[in-house]
């Protein structure tokens, strides 16, 4: 297949399965979900692997060269983003039938919904990384948010409907935003490709105030503190496969796309002192979510305040500005999404085997679970940003440009928030441990196949992976650094 077609089948077809999963008998769609996530998760880590001998790839649909035509452009952080998405959809697939078959979601006939929903998400998630202008980053981030507050919802509980319509609300609110940042760049500029846009924008009224909007925008949908309000509800509440696509991949592509605008449009006419106002947040949220997450009697609820603290270091690029804090950035998206994936699964086999999540009822709860509790130490160990995992490889990278700077209020917060994560993580795992669990079965609880635990221990295994390979994502990332940076 020739590289360029790539680009158009990975948007392609995720749209194609989610029509054919509506339509097809329910008794079907589990298998037919499974295989095209194979599919799927193959054209993305093929691509990647075009991209890290080739170089960035790019297609103008129709032949039809921008500001006219729609371009597709995957570069190093394209093909990370893609490959990422992969990596978790494919022990997703996996342990999503079981979730959806064993819980009380299946009542409601959640799990025969899940597949489409979440193959229009790929979709929307591809198209974020692989759009080429602003209007159609925008229909990527549309769908996006549409498809992921449907997934909350499949929660059918009381609580996740709330909480699906607070984030359809915020979502919405937060498109808007965004889509009035682009109508006056459009104004002021006349075109959209962000390639055009950054060799020709001016710095002026009309733009930095396209910049603020569009900034406001993706800030909501990436829940940055103070944004944050709608995610612990939304990701504790939804079923364990949804939270770990919510928490794993959706949340970093708004992030994505507020990387390029920021360093490909805008950080070549100066932005004065508005990168420290995003690294500011990004260090409170590293200090509230980290502490709220202590404070969590529920495993979901804790892993979702994780979440809003971790997402704080992605933000301390924008005050950065160098490479290594680029790298560093990235590196810790990806950790994140692969370790947080994994916790959310073992929080799911948890309430599957025990028939709760409540931290304080867990005693002896790993002598039941072995490989879910050593699932949630491994993914441990990278979001504290221990040696020798991703987490670490990132924290890293963030630390030294951090100290090149001579930026030491940033140097304590990538030291405190490993501190802190250390923090609500080990009396997590100090409960577990704790005394012997009684083989008698207890009122709720109910046996859990070996199989189903292997799927979030593949994820945490390959984000302590990514430490030791971090060359791998490296040499991808020289090939997409925007030229704000080298």
């Amino acid at each position: 297949m020739n590289p360029a077609d790539l680009l158009v089948w990975l948007v392609l077809l995720p749209v194609l399965l989610a029509a054919l999963l509506f339509v097809a008998p329910e008794g079907w769609r589990t298998r037919l979900g499974q295989l095209g996530t194979l599919l799927c998760a193959s054209l993305a880590l093929l691509l990647a692997w075009q991209v890290l001998q080739h170089g960035p790839i790019s297609v103008a649909l129709g032949n039809w060269q921008p500001p006219l035509g729609i371009r597709l452009h995957a570069d190093g952080l394209s093909a990370l983003m893609l490959a990422l998405t992969a990596l978790v959809a494919l022990p997703l697939a996996a342990h999503a039938p079981a979730w959806f078959v064993r819980h009380e979601a299946a009542q409601s006939r959640a799990g025969a919904f899940f597949w489409p929903l979440w193959m229009f998400q790929w979709a929307a998630l591809n198209l974020l990384f692989l759009a080429g202008d602003l209007f159609n980053a925008y229909v990527g981030l549309e769908l996006s948010g549409l498809a992921a507050v449907a997934l909350v919802a499949l929660g059918g509980q009381r609580a996740a409907l709330e909480a699906a319509l607070r984030y359809l609300l915020l979502a919405l609110f937060g498109s808007m935003l965004y889509l009035l940042g682009v109508a006056l760049l459009y104004g002021a500029g006349g075109v959209l490709d962000l390639t055009l846009l950054g060799a020709q924008l001016e710095a002026d009224h009309a733009s930095r105030a396209a910049l603020l909007l569009i900034t406001l925008g993706l800030l909501i949908k990436t829940a940055l503190l103070p944004f944050h309000f709608w995610l612990p509800a939304a990701h504790a509440n939804a079923p364990a496969p949804v939270s770990a696509i919510l928490s794993g991949l959706v949340v970093k592509a708004s992030f994505v796309l507020l990387l390029r605008i920021w360093f490909e449009i805008f950080h070549p006419i100066g932005l004065g002192g508005a990168g420290e106002v995003l690294g500011a947040l990004g260090i409170a949220a590293i200090i509230w979510g980290s502490l709220q997450a202590m404070r969590q009697e529920r495993i979901k609820l804790l892993v979702a305040w994780s979440t809003v603290a971790q997402l704080g270091y992605l933000f301390l690029i924008f005050a950065l500005a160098v490479e290594l804090a680029w790298a560093g950035s990235v590196l810790h998206a990806l950790s994140h999404g692969l370790a947080k994936a994994a916790l959310f699964l073992a929080a799911g086999n948890i309430v599957l085997a025990l028939g709760h999540d409540q931290i304080h009822r867990l005693h002896g709860a790993a002598g039941k679970l072995p490989l879910t509790f050593f699932t949630v130490a491994l993914a441990g160990v990278s979001l504290m940003g221990l040696p020798p995992s991703g987490g670490f490889a990132a924290k890293w990278l963030m630390l030294q440009a951090a100290i090149d700077l001579g930026r030491w209020p940033y140097v304590v917060a990538i030291i405190g928030g490993s501190l802190l994560a250390a923090g609500y993580l080990f009396p997590l795992l100090r409960h577990a441990l704790a005394g012997t669990h009684d083989p008698r079965q207890r009122e709720g609880e109910r046996l859990l196949s070996r199989w189903l635990e292997f799927p979030p221990l593949l994820l945490a295994t390959l984000a302590l992976l990514l430490g030791l390979m971090a060359l791998l994502p490296m040499s991808l990332l020289s090939g997409g650094m925007p030229v704000s940076l080298r």
